[in-house]
């Protein structure tokens, strides 16, 4: 019986692959947006909750790039520390 990786991999490990995708544009806004939809908050910590929460927000907004960058990479560093 074989698991694929993607069902045996933490939710936040999946995160943050998805994450560092959109910011090596390998990853459209839209897929980024529907893959932080998918993680419910009962599989995060509070504070990647929080900063999951905040990312899917900016991502609404219209902004520039980098300052949505900036809020990516925030929500990925809260993802490696409270992981």
């Amino acid at each position: 019986m074989s698991t694929s990786p993607k069902a045996r991999r933490r939710p936040d490990d999946r995160l943050v692959t998805v994450i560092s995708g959109w910011l090596a544009r390998h990853v459209s806004d839209g897929e980024l947006a529907s893959e932080l939809g998918v993680v419910g908050a009962g599989e995060l910590s509070p504070a990647q909750t929080e900063a999951v929460d905040e990312l899917l927000a900016e991502l609404a907004k219209p902004r520039k790039r980098a300052e949505l960058e900036m809020v990516a990479r925030e929500t990925l560093e809260t993802l490696a520390l409270e992981g």
